[in-house]
C-alpha cells in the first residue's frame, strides 16, 4: 500500500515496497499534528539496498500511498540509531521530518514594521528564510501561499529579531492571532499556507460498533480563567532598573468600578476563583481593554477536552466515503461515554506496515463551563441508569444462583441413586438385557418372514380368487348353453309326438 524511497543527490532509491512478498521495512510509522512538522520513523536491515545509503540531513525521505495516489510524507532524514539484537542481528532505525521543518535552518534578522498586513509581513520572514538556505544543495525554499488570516484591525505592528523562521511564525503570528500552516506542493512548487482552519466537515461517523475500535477522553480545566486581569500597554516608570516583568501595564480599574479583573460567574460557580492576566500590548485605552477582556472570557474560557482514537479507516475498501485527514471534522459517537459531537482530528498516525493500527487523536475540544457542567449531569445520569441495570442484574443473578442450587440438588440426588445402584451385578443385569434384546431382534425377524409368507400367501388366494371367478363365468355359460340345447331337443320331440296317427299323403 505504501511505497518509500530515498532521494540522494536526485538518484532514488525504493526502500519499501507497496506489494506483497517484495522489500519491505521492519517497521515505520508517520506522525502528522498541526503546526508541528510531521515525522516519520522506520527501522532498515542490512539487506535492504538503502542500508548504506542514508545520510542525515541530506537524504530526502517520502511516502506515497499507492491506494489514495498521495504523498503522505516529504521530507528528510535527521537522526539515526544503530543496533544489535541479543540474537546478533543488525538494524538501523532514523527519525525523519517534514518540509515544514525546514523553516528551522534559517534565522530571521531584526527589523520593526508599522501598518503591515499579515500576509506582507509572512512573505517579509519567508524571505529572509529563502535568503539563508539559498546557497543549499537542497531546495528549502518556500513561496507564500494562501493567506485568510487578518488582525483585528487589520494590519499589525511587529519586530522581528534573530529566532528561528519556524519560532518567529509561531510567536509573531500563530500564538497571537490564531491559524494553522499547512505546506503544498504543486509542480514542484513549494507553498506555505496561513489559514484560519484547515480541514473539512465531513459526514463520515467514527461510531462504536461501527469503526471505532477504542477511545479514550481526558478532560484538562487547568486552563480556565475564572477570573481575568486584561493588562495593556506597559506604562512609564521612574524606575530605571524595572524590567518588562515588573512594568507598571495599563489596566480597567477606570472604567470598571474600581476593579482591574472580570469575573465568569458562571465558570466561577463550577470552578471557584481561578485568576490569570492577559496581556495585550497594543491596547492603551481601558475601554477597549476592557472589551477585549469580556471577548476573551467569552470565546477562550474554556475546558479542554481530548479524545485519543483508534478507528477503521473504511475508506480504504471503499465502504466509507471520506477518509480520515488532518483537520477534518467528523460525528463521533459512542452512547457509552456519552460522546456523540462533531469532533475534529488534530493529530494522526499512520503504520504502513500494519494499516489497521493507525490511531487519531481528536480535539481539541473545548466547553464552556455551563456545557462541562451538563456533561458531567449526563454521565450521572448515565451512571444512574448503570446502577439500575445493575441492579436488575442482580436480581436475575439472585435467580439464576437459586435454579442453579436446585439444579445442584438435583444432581446430588441423581448421585446418591448412582451411589446406591447394585453396581456388582450391573454386568450380570446388561448381559440379560442383551440376551433379551437378542431374542427380540429374532422374534422380529421372524415376525418379517411370516409377513412376507402372509403377503405371498395373500398374493395366492387373489390368484385364485381370479381363477375361480373365470371358472364361474364359464360354468354359467355352460349352463345357459345347456338350457338352450334341451329346450330345442324338447321341442323337437313335441313336434314329433304331434304328428303320429296322420297318414302321409300318398
Amino acid at each position: 500500500m505504501y511505497k518509500v524511497t530515498l532521494v540522494n543527490d536526485g538518484k532514488e532509491t525504493v526502500i519499501h515496497s507497496p506489494y506483497f512478498n517484495e522489500l519491505k521495512l521492519v517497521a515505520g510509522t508517520i506522525k502528522h499534528g498541526i503546526n508541528v512538522a510531521s515525522s516519520f520513523t522506520f527501522t532498515i536491515l542490512p539487506d535492504n539496498p538503502g542500508y548504506n545509503l542514508i545520510r542525515p540531513l541530506k537524504t530526502l525521505i517520502q511516502v506515497f500511498n499507492n491506494k489514495t495516489q498521495k504523498m503522505e510524507f516529504d521530507g528528510r532524514i535527521l537522526m539515526p540509531t544503530e543496533s544489535m539484537s541479543d540474537s546478533g542481528s543488525f538494524a538501523k532505525s532514523f527519525v525523519c521530518e517534514s518540509e515544514l521543518g525546514y523553516l528551522n535552518d534559517s534565522a530571521q534578522r531584526h527589523g520593526e514594521y508599522h501598518d503591515i498586513t499579515v500576509k506582507d509581513f509572512l512573505q517579509v520572514i519567508i524571505d529572509n528564510h529563502n535568503r539563508d538556505v539559498a546557497d543549499d544543495e537542497i531546495d528549502k525554499t518556500f513561496k507564500v501561499g494562501i493567506v485568510d488570516v487578518d488582525s483585528s484591525t487589520g494590519t499589525l505592528y511587529r519586530y522581528l529579531g534573530y529566532e528561528s523562521t519556524f519560532d518567529t511564525i509561531k510567536d509573531k503570528l500563530i500564538d497571537r492571532l490564531g491559524g494553522e500552516l499547512r505546506v503544498r506542493k504543486i509542480n514542484g512548487v513549494r507553498y506555505l499556507d496561513y489559514l484560519k482552519s484547515i480541514g473539512e466537515r465531513k459526514s463520515t461517523e467514527i461510531r462504536l460498533a461501527k469503526n471505532l475500535k477504542s477511545i479514550t477522553k481526558e478532560v484538562d480545566p487547568t486552563e480556565i480563567i475564572t477570573r481575568l486581569i486584561p493588562l495593556g500597554e506597559a506604562l512609564d516608570s521612574e524606575d530605571e532598573e524595572a524590567t518588562d516583568a515588573s512594568q507598571r501595564r495599563l489596566t480597567i480599574e477606570e472604567v470598571n468600578d474600581g476593579k482591574d479583573y472580570i469575573d465568569d460567574p458562571e465558570a466561577m460557580s463550577v470552578f471557584g476563583v481561578i485568576a490569570k492576566s492577559v496581556v495585550w500590548d497594543d491596547i492603551t485605552v481601558p475601554s477597549i481593554l476592557k472589551t477585549r477582556g469580556e471577548q476573551y472570557i467569552k470565546n477562550n474560557n474554556r475546558v479542554k477536552v481530548q479524545y485519543e482514537i483508534t478507528a477503521l479507516d473504511l475508506h480504504i475498501l471503499g465502504i466509507d466515503p471520506d477518509a480520515y485527514e488532518l483537520g477534518n471534522w467528523h460525528p463521533v459517537i459512542n452512547p457509552v461515554m456519552n460522546i456523540n459531537e462533531n469532533l475534529r482530528i488534530v493529530g494522526k498516525s499512520i503504520d504502513i506496515i500494519e494499516p489497521e493500527n493507525n490511531d487519531l487523536n481528536i480535539g481539541d475540544q473545548f466547553k464552556k463551563a455551563s456545557e462541562y457542567q451538563l456533561d458531567a449531569k449526563k454521565a450521572e445520569n448515565k451512571i444512574v441508569n448503570l446502577e439500575s441495570t445493575v441492579t436488575r442484574q442482580n436480581k436475575r443473578v439472585v435467580e439464576l444462583s437459586k435454579a442453579s442450587q436446585q439444579a445442584q440438588q438435583e444432581i446430588e440426588r441423581l448421585q446418591q441413586v448412582i451411589d446406591n445402584a447394585d453396581i456388582e451385578n450391573l454386568d450380570q443385569v446388561l448381559q440379560q438385557i442383551n440376551n433379551q434384546l437378542g431374542g427380540l431382534y429374532n422374534n422380529i425377524g421372524d415376525i418379517g418372514r411370516e409377513i412376507t409368507n402372509l403377503q405371498e400367501s395373500v398374493s395366492a388366494l387373489n390368484d385364485f380368487r381370479t381363477a375361480q371367478e373365470q371358472i364361474n363365468f364359464n360354468q354359467n355359460t355352460f349352463n345357459q348353453n345347456q338350457l338352450n340345447i334341451n329346450a330345442d331337443v324338447e321341442a323337437r320331440l313335441q313336434a314329433l309326438e304331434n304328428t303320429e296317427g296322420v297318414d302321409p299323403i300318398g
